[in-house]
């Protein structure tokens, strides 16, 4: 019995250990993680596609920039044709990466969540456009809220492993755009202090959206001295068009001191070459146009190099952003971020099936791992999205946290020391020992510095899965979900600063 005793309080001791937040230096894993390892492709074929990346700039060129965009690139030194497209050197396009950040901080609001962006380093994080939220419970799907955005924002503040928080969703309750992008902005500062990602729809809408920015940050120097919101900007339509009014909205951005997201997301076999070579030639050669409109306005502004080429099912044109090829398109421009050496980020994560199920937790991981392996430094749309990019749901939102979790233990990689090696603890457990590793002193002094345990994921056996009452993963997720949000957010504003902001603007959010 006095057996039975002591390792029940050992059993117990472990499981109080392992239910403990980690200090942050002896956590398995954490933001910034460097990757790298997996290539896939090999030196020739990343020059060969810079290459033709080169040539389709210098010979075919963008379309459609707006006359202020055309003046700025052109007195940097792109050609305007006779046919209205602009044409780039290459001497301009290499002049123009030698100028650009290397890396960029993306800041947090409150200091605690800064992100370093760039070389090799990972973060994992949400974006997207989804206009459905998914109710597994229902197995339905409704339009997106505010109330949403805010709930899916709440929840990231809550979860180690998602790093951003990029706006996943469109609030289709607010009708008037200019609201909507307002509010957007108010919903996710209310709910995370991570660093926050939106689009603009509109660039007449810039001076008011820099207003209640400012007002949030406490002042335009504050801001711009930690700007903790960033654009995600849809500059180019694919294939090889600029997009005048995102371009007009994006110069606003660098002038008000934004860091952007330079967005290139043409589909495979539809607006970009069907082969995976050719989508990312395209996607970086648009993305380089990018780099040159940037930094002609102002050089070294923060800009992330977003190719995120997407992948179709050619026999049905739907899109396949679950898919093997969808990992092998991310993975590769992931490798060529590192060639230009400049912070880069595409879309990994999202999954094609409408439910946090089997399918979407094969498609989910698949890209999710090889994007981290790539070393991939901003991994967009990498928790919550299903139905190829329409929906997101706060269940998956929450369960991707422990897949990117188990994702970050692969893009760690293996430690090879006297130390893990462990010929000492052979030694000892075989010659005269216990015959076993558990409970040995390197095992346990190990076993939360080494180990990612999952939140939610099981790992009972199935005698214990009856005796606790069969717990399911998604209704865990939703109980979960329920218990944060039944909590009033713990980085809302300021009441004083609350009240100033609700008089000014039309906040349309409701908080408990």
């Amino acid at each position: 019995m006095s057996n039975v005793t002591r390792r029940s309080g050992g059993r117990s001791a472990r499981q109080a250990l392992r239910a403990a937040p980690l200090t942050k230096d002896i956590r398995p894993i954490r933001a910034g993680m460097e990757g790298g390892k997996y290539k896939p492709l090999s030196d020739a074929d990343v020059l060969r596609i810079h290459h033709a990346a080169l040539d389709a700039l210098e010979t075919i060129g963008l379309a459609d920039a707006p006359p202020s965009g055309v003046e700025v690139m052109t007195q940097a030194g792109a050609i305007l044709g006779d046919d209205g497209r602009l044409r780039f050197p290459r001497a301009l396009v290499e002049d123009m990466l030698a100028k650009a950040a290397k890396s960029v901080t993306l800041f947090s609001r409150d200091g605690k969540h800064d992100l370093d962006v760039g070389g090799n380093r990972v973060h994992y994080g949400t974006a997207g456009a989804a206009v459905h939220i998914v109710d597994p419970a229902g197995n339905e799907y409704r339009e997106c809220t505010l109330q949403d955005l805010h709930d899916a924002a709440k929840i990231t503040q809550q979860l180690d492993n998602i790093h951003f928080f990029q706006r996943p969703m469109v609030c289709r309750d607010i009708p008037d755009n200019f609201e909507m992008d307002q509010n957007t902005l108010y919903g996710a500062c209310s709910g995370t202090t991570k660093h926050i990602g939106s689009s603009f729809t509109d660039p007449s809408f810039m001076p008011g959206l820099f207003e209640i920015i400012y007002d949030m940050a406490g002042g335009e120097d504050k801001y711009r001295e930690r700007p903790f919101i960033s654009n995600s900007n849809c500059f180019v339509v694919p294939p090889m068009k600029f997009a005048t009014e995102s371009c007009e909205t994006m110069e606003a951005c660098i002038r008000g001191g934004m860091p952007v997201l330079l967005l290139s997301a043409g589909m495979a076999g539809a607006t970009a070459p069907s082969t995976i070579a050719g989508a990312i030639v395209q996607a970086v050669a648009e993305c380089l146009a990018g780099i040159v409109y940037v930094n002609a306005i102002k050089p070294g502004h923060p800009a992330i190099f977003g190719t995120w080429p997407f992948g179709l099912d050619l026999r049905t044109g739907a899109m396949t952003v679950g898919s093997g090829e969808q990992a092998l398109l991310t993975a590769g421009c992931s490798q060529m971020h590192k060639f230009y050496g400049i912070p880069g980020g595409a879309a990994a994560g999202a999954s094609d099936s409408k439910m946090p199920d089997m399918q979407a937790g094969w498609e989910q991981m698949c890209s999710s791992v090889m994007a981290g392996l790539s070393g991939l430094n901003m991994v967009y749309e990498a928790a919550g999205m299903h139905a190829s990019l329409l929906g997101f749901c706060h269940e998956s939102l929450i369960l991707g946290d422990d897949l990117i979790g188990q994702s970050l233990r692969c893009v760690r990689g293996i430690e090879v020391s006297d130390e893990t090696m462990a010929l000492d603890q052979m030694a000892q457990v075989c010659m005269g020992g216990p015959g076993h590793y558990l409970g040995t002193d390197q095992t346990l002094g190990r076993m939360q510095s080494d180990h990612v345990y999952p939140r939610l994921g099981d790992r009972t056996s199935p005698k214990e899965w009856v005796e606790i009452g069969k717990p399911n993963l998604v209704a865990n997720a939703t109980k979960f979900k329920e218990e944060i949000l039944a909590k009033p957010s713990d980085v809302k504003f300021d009441p004083i600063l609350d009240m100033a902001l609700r008089e000014k603007y039309s906040i349309h959010l409701n908080l408990i």
